[in-house]
C-alpha cells in the first residue's frame, strides 16, 4: 500500500480556496483569542527547559502558576473517545484564532488547528495542520442546540467550546487527545519582540492586503513582532489561500525555534522577563498539562527536529453556499493511523526514500 500523501510547508494541495463564510457567534466567556500555538508554548518548553539550571526550572514554575487552566475534557463523553495505543506518546491539540485580524468579522472560531504529536522517545515532533474549513461530522453539543451534522471543523469551537472541538478532532482523526493548548494572538507581537525579532524564510514575493501594505520579498527576512504577525495573517492574495497561510505559520514557527535555540534569551534577563510576561498573559492550557513536567522532555527539540504536515485533502468545493475543504479520507486515515501507532517517522522516511 502506498503511503499517505503528506503535505508539508513546501507543498500545495489541490485547488485550495479560502473561505469567508460567516461563522456562528461564540459566547463572550469563551473568547480567549488564540493562535500560533508554538510561538509561545514552544519557547517555554524548549528555551527555558534547555537552560537545564535551577533558574530555568524556577522560571518555568513561575510561568506555569500564571498560565490560565481550562477544562477541555470533562464534557467529552468517555465512551466516544478513541483508545490510546502507545502510552508514552503524547498528542496535544493546539488551537488559535485572531480576533484582531482586519478580515475577521466574527472573532469566534478557531482559525488554527494543529495536532502536535510527540513520539514516545521525544527525539522529534510532528505538527499536523488541519485546515479550518475541513468538512467533517461535528458531534452534538452538550446543550443539544448545535452539531450532530456535517460542518466545517472550526464550527465546533463556536458551538461547544473546547470539549466539542476535542470531540470533533478525535472523531475525525481517531487519535486520542492528551492535552490542549490555547494561544491569545494579541500577545504574539510582544513575544517575537522579546526575542529581538526573527529571521523568516519567505517563499514568494507578495504585498500585504492590510495597511500599511508591506512588501514581502522571497528569501530570508528579519521581522519584528508587527511584521511577523502581518506575514502570518495573509491569505487572500495568495494563490493557495488558507493553505498558504498555514505554510507561512509553519515558517514563523521554524524561525522562532531557531532563534530560541541560539540561547541568547537565557543570557538576557530583561528579554527573558519580557518574554515570560507575554507568555503568561497569552497562554491557556488544559488542567492536566504541566509545563514543568513536560519541558525537560522537549529540551533537545529544534526546528530541524520537527516535521510540518497538513492533513491530506482532495481540494475544495461547495456544500450549499459554503466553500469547504474535503479531506482525502483514505490518505488521512493512513496518516492518523500512523499517529495512533506512534509511527509517523516511518512513513516520513518511506516518503523521502521514494
Amino acid at each position: 500500500m502506498a503511503g499517505p500523501e503528506l503535505i508539508d510547508a513546501d507543498q500545495t494541495p489541490t485547488s485550495p480556496v479560502a473561505s469567508d463564510t460567516p461563522a456562528p457567534q461564540e459566547p463572550k466567556r469563551k473568547r480567549r483569542k488564540l493562535r500560533l500555538f508554538l510561538l509561545i508554548t514552544g519557547l517555554v518548553l524548549v528555551v527555558l527547559a534547555g537552560g537545564g539550571a535551577l533558574a530555568g526550572v524556577l522560571y518555568v514554575r513561575g510561568v506555569e502558576k500564571s498560565i490560565d487552566k481550562v477544562d477541555a475534557f470533562t464534557e467529552v463523553p468517555a465512551q466516544h473517545r478513541p483508545d490510546k495505543l502507545v502510552a508514552e506518546a503524547m498528542n496535544i491539540l493546539l488551537l488559535g484564532s485572531d480576533s484582531r485580524d482586519p478580515d475577521n468579522t466574527e472573532g469566534s472560531r478557531s482559525d488554527t488547528i494543529i495536532l502536535l504529536h510527540l513520539p514516545s522517545d521525544r527525539a522529534t515532533a510532528q505538527l499536523i495542520s488541519i485546515p479550518r474549513d475541513t468538512w467533517v461530522h461535528v458531534p452534538e453539543s452538550k446543550d443539544g442546540k448545535h452539531g450532530n451534522r456535517d460542518a466545517k471543523i472550526n464550527a465546533s469551537f463556536a458551538w461547544g467550546g473546547l470539549p466539542l472541538m476535542v470531540q470533533s478532532v478525535e472523531e475525525f482523526t481517531k487519535v486520542r487527545i492528551d492535552h490542549v493548548v490555547l494561544i491569545d494572538f494579541g500577545g504574539f507581537q510582544q513575544i517575537v519582540d522579546a526575542l529581538g525579532g526573527i529571521d523568516v524564510d519567505v517563499d514568494q514575493n507578495f504585498t500585504s492586503h492590510h495597511p500599511p501594505y508591506r512588501k514581502f520579498t522571497k528569501g530570508t527576512m528579519h521581522m519584528d513582532g508587527t511584521v511577523a504577525l502581518d506575514f502570518a495573517r495573509q491569505r487572500k492574495q495568495l494563490a493557495d489561500g488558507d493553505f498558504g497561510r498555514i505554510r507561512h505559520q509553519q515558517a514563523v514557527i521554524r524561525a522562532i525555534l531557531d532563534k530560541a535555540a541560539s540561547g541568547g534569551l537565557l543570557t538576557n534577563p530583561a528579554g527573558l522577563n519580557s518574554f515570560l510576561k507575554a507568555t503568561a498573559n497569552a497562554v491557556a492550557v488544559d488542567k492536566t498539562l504541566s509545563i514543568l513536567d513536560l519541558a525537560p522532555q522537549l529540551r533537545h527539540l529544534r526546528s530541524d527536529s520537527l516535521a510540518f504536515l497538513t492533513t491530506p485533502t482532495k481540494g475544495t468545493g461547495m456544500v450549499g453556499s459554503e466553500s469547504v475543504v474535503f479531506a482525502d479520507t483514505t490518505k488521512s486515515k493512513q496518516l492518523y493511523d500512523a499517529v495512533r501507532r506512534d509511527a509517523v517517522r516511518e512513513i516520513l522516511d518511506k516518503a523521502k526514500a521514494s
